[in-house]
């Protein structure tokens, strides 16, 4: 049998495949389309899910694809053995309705045997033991004996999540030989050993689940076939796992000589170096796809692997950075199958390169948090750290539990386990729940997806803002109607429509749908699968029927308004990029008919001169009153023009270019100004961060800014009046009274404190000795926090060297304040442990450094005994 690489077998697929009939289609983002029900793609199934469900009609009744998959489900478990991962490539062909169970065992047969060349007899199938069809073509067609072929129950070989479309599966597996087995006599398929691999699957969806156990055949009957690529790879070079497959050889072998280290010496080591180089392929996959770090969903499943491998790089004893590197390496070897990772590797190696800056930054500040977990343990001399602590440490600074684990161990502790894992069982079902309820194909059934497929909309808008259709299908919030009346709440769909539906940042367009008999007042204008527009709204008066014709009106001033902000965003990046460079992607944007908000792909604050030159540079183009040209282009012809395309979208082989004067040329669905000049005026309100490497500008064009500046004036006006002042004057009447203030500030603050003395009187007969040190720990009436710090400063300079604790009931409220000299300090004195032992005294808590620290409380009875406690606590630090 010859070997291939990863990269020919996928090719190999591809194309025989293709010689079947089948559409080869590109794979899908990692980022789940239309799917609330999974944070990431994983299975080569799941992105074409629509088409399975007949929600939309697929491009061809035949598909074929590689789709890059991300699972984490068993991440605990990557690196421990050398079958787990989280990035793999799952090599599908599908049948939507046309072909079933025969041609899809034969083709799979054929493409294992015939194209790839494996030795048939080294080959196991599988099937549903109730699934006599699919034994009979293994048996009969393929000409396998029946011996060899296994029967297994619906646990293994029958595909169902809940309700929805499910059916038996029908596996092949692959005897690599006595070598990876475990010797038993009995060893044979559906052992857990390595020996049997299970490399093709067959999933024949046949039958509807009605979730409560009833199954019905399916009139469209499907195929969704799967084979895991790596996998493949590994039984072709017989390598022992996937790490050993050609292109994860490259990648772990660049781990290894990183860390000077050699693959299967130690075990530990091996760990390590498998999860790097497992970890390092999704990030870059996942940040090609316009994932970026952050703490929560998917972005927050690339930071934790991410973090992870810089961690298990800091057990190899790697120094520096060095997870960009590793990345270059995973876009050399893939950038064949996948052209986006070369397309964006600028854009990938900087957020690598930030956020593995960041994790060795929060990195040692958990070390720093846990040093006084511990400590606070040795003070109640506790051997076990809360698992909520762990999960803390874990959730916030990306401390893996095993790190913790060890330090633990080191100082003779450990930590409480079961509670780590409840607390994050509490998280895993707080993230479930909001995805919702799902089964094999996804989430569940709305009342849209119950709509005909072959319904479907027709946007007019970009020429029309008003236009007649007939009414296709009226739902209420439940269910489809024929008729909805005055008062009720509806969604109505048409065959053409000029509303625009919220999609690329913008929002939807409202309006009226009128017909003979009634009046529909439109919300909100939806995008939904197959190609449906629906208009979501009431019924104001009369009644609607389908089937009626109806007049479709846009509120044309909300459109104009919302196109003005929208057309400039797309200035809004051309000039981001002039000024902070071509990093800059488009990250999201909401656009409205009163503001634009941009985010963009930055790592740091932008300065005030950046954002007056990107502000300056849109202006200019508004003022040079470009002319706004919309093109429909195949893909490959607007990428020559060097149209900017939406950072993770998938586009179609067509796309609409819109052309600012040559000035910003971008892929773009929305609607636009026919001139720059329309926009008026652009000025930036705000920018900030939103996440990690993602920046967020808020502005105004048009009427919004004049709304705006009208709104300034006002308060201008008002606050000038507030002051007894005219707005021209009003900053050296507001300077005059600052000044004021501040001579006022002064004097009373010199007033509190010669009041703070006298109520203090002569106290330095009251001073201590304890074990040679001088303690003065005294009581004082109604002096505020900056009154005790002050009063403590000066006693402290009378005593010379020792302790001052003073504690004061101001309004029934408890101050407290400890002070310690340098001297006292190296004698065991500490100020912060100090205070927090008596605080408890006076109902209330605090801490601070050795030399100084505070704490307020609500109990003033307790005064006294907390000042009588000082002496005690004092001495045992001396001790």
């Amino acid at each position: 049998m010859q070997s291939y690489g990863v990269n020919q077998l996928r090719k190999m697929f591809l194309e025989f495949f293709e010689s079947k009939g089948h559409l080869a289609m590109k794979s899908f983002s990692l980022v789940p389309h239309n799917d609330n029900s999974l944070l990431l793609i994983n299975s080569g199934m799941a992105p074409l899910k629509p088409y399975f469900t007949g929600q939309e009609i697929p491009p061809r009744k035949r598909v074929t694809t590689c789709q890059k998959c991300i699972r984490t489900g068993d991440i605990e478990n990557v690196g421990k053995t050398a079958r787990h991962g989280t990035f793999f490539e799952m090599l599908g062909n599908f049948s939507f309705g046309d072909y079933f169970k025969n041609e899809a065992i034969e083709w799979s047969w054929e493409f294992l045997t015939e194209v790839v060349g494996l030795d048939p007899d080294r080959l196991y199938p599988s099937v549903y033991v109730e699934d006599d069809e699919a034994f009979e073509i293994w048996n009969k067609k393929i000409g396998i004996s029946p011996e060899r072929i296994f029967k297994f129950g619906k646990e293994d070989n029958f595909w169902e999540h809940g309700s929805g479309p499910c059916g038996p599966c029908s596996e092949i597996y692959y005897d690599r030989g006595e070598k990876y087995g475990c010797g038993k006599p009995d060893c044979k398929v559906g052992c857990d050993c390595d020996r049997y691999m299970e490399i093709w699957n067959n999933v024949f969806t046949q039958f509807e689940n009605d979730g409560e156990g009833h199954y019905s055949e399916l009139e469209q009957k499907n195929i969704d076939t799967g084979m895991g690529l790596e996998r493949l790879a590994s039984v072709v070079q017989d390598v022992d796992s996937i790490f050993d497959v050609d292109t994860l050889k490259e990648l772990r072998t660049h781990v290894c000589r990183l860390a000077n280290v050699e693959y299967a010496k130690d075990y530990q080591m091996d760990v390590s170096i498998r999860v790097i180089t497992d970890h390092v392929r999704s990030v870059t996959f996942m940040i090609s796809d316009g994932i970026m770090p952050s703490n929560e969903g998917r972005g927050y499943v690339l930071r934790r692997l991410l973090r992870r491998a810089c961690r298990h790089g800091r057990l190899l004893n790697i120094e520096g950075n060095f997870m960009e590197t590793l990345a270059e390496t995973v876009i050399e070897g893939s950038k064949d199958g996948y052209p986006e990772l070369e397309e964006k590797r600028d854009f990938i190696l900087k957020v690598i390169v930030k956020e593995e800056e960041q994790f060795n930054k929060t990195i040692d500040q958990g070390l720093g948090i846990l040093s006084e977990m511990i400590a606070d343990m040795n003070t109640v001399q506790k051997k076990t750290l809360p698992g909520e602590d762990a999960f803390k440490l874990y959730d916030t600074y990306g401390f893996p539990i095993d790190l913790t684990k060890e330090i633990l161990e080191e100082k003779g502790m450990d930590v409480d386990e079961e509670g780590f894992r409840a607390a994050m069982e509490v998280q895993r079902k707080t993230a479930r729940a909001a995805r919702g309820v799902t089964n094999y194909m996804g989430a569940d059934v709305t009342i849209y997806e119950s709509i005909d497929p072959s319904v479907t909309s027709t946007f007019v808008g970009y020429e029309h803002l008003n236009y007649e259709s007939e009414i296709l299908v009226l739902t209420s919030e439940t269910k489809i109607v024929d008729a909805l009346s005055e008062g009720e709440r509806g969604t109505v769909f048409v065959e053409s429509t000029p509303f625009y539906a919220t999609s690329g940042g913008q929002t939807a367009d409202t309006g009226i749908i009128s017909t003979s008999e009634g009046v529909f007042k439109v919300e909100d204008t939806i995008k939904l699968l197959g190609g449906k527009i629906g208009h979501v709204g009431q019924v104001v008066s009369g009644m609607l029927r389908a089937g009626q014709k109806a007049e479709l009106s846009v509120n044309a001033g909300k459109r104009a308004l919302s196109a003005r902000n929208h057309s400039a965003t797309h200035l809004l990046q051309k000039a981001l990029r002039m000024v902070l460079g071509t990093h800059v992607e488009q990250a999201g944007s909401s656009v409205n008919e009163e503001r634009l908000r941009f985010d963009f792909t930055h790592f740091s604050a932008m300065s005030r001169e950046e954002l007056k030159k990107v502000e300056d540079i849109v202006n200019e183009n508004i003022a040079a009153s470009l002319p706004v040209e919309i093109q429909n282009m195949p893909i490959e012809e607007a990428k020559k023009t060097g149209a900017q395309a939406l950072f993770g979208e998938k586009y179609g082989d067509i796309v609409r270019v819109v052309n600012m004067g040559g000035f910003s040329i971008e892929f773009c669905g929305g609607t636009h100004v026919k001139n720059t000049s329309e926009i008026m005026a652009f000025k930036i309100i705000s920018e900030s961060g939103v996440a990690a490497g993602v920046r967020r500008i808020e502005a105004l064009t048009s009427k919004g800014l004049l709304d705006y500046y009208s709104s300034l004036e006002e308060k201008l006006n008002e606050a000038a009046r507030a002051m007894k002042a005219a707005p021209d004057n009003l900053v050296e009447k507001i300077s005059h009274l600052q000044s004021e203030n501040k001579a006022l500030h002064a004097e009373a603050e010199s007033l509190k404190s010669r009041l703070a003395q006298d109520a203090m009187g002569d106290v330095m007969n009251q001073v201590q000795e304890v074990a040679g040190l001088k303690l003065l720990a005294i009581e004082v009436d109604s002096v505020d926090m900056s009154g005790l710090r002050e009063l403590g400063d000066q006693l402290k300079d009378k005593l010379g060297e020792g302790v001052v604790v003073l504690a004061s009931d101001n309004e029934g409220k408890v101050n407290l304040m400890a002070t310690a000299t340098e001297d006292a300090i190296k004698q065991g004195a500490h100020a912060g442990n100090l205070i927090k032992a008596i605080a408890g005294l006076v109902g209330g808590g605090g801490g601070g450094r050795p030399n100084m620290a505070q704490a307020g409380g609500k109990n003033p009875t307790g005064i006294k005994e907390a000042l009588v406690k000082t002496a005690e606590v004092l001495k045992g630090q001396l001790s």
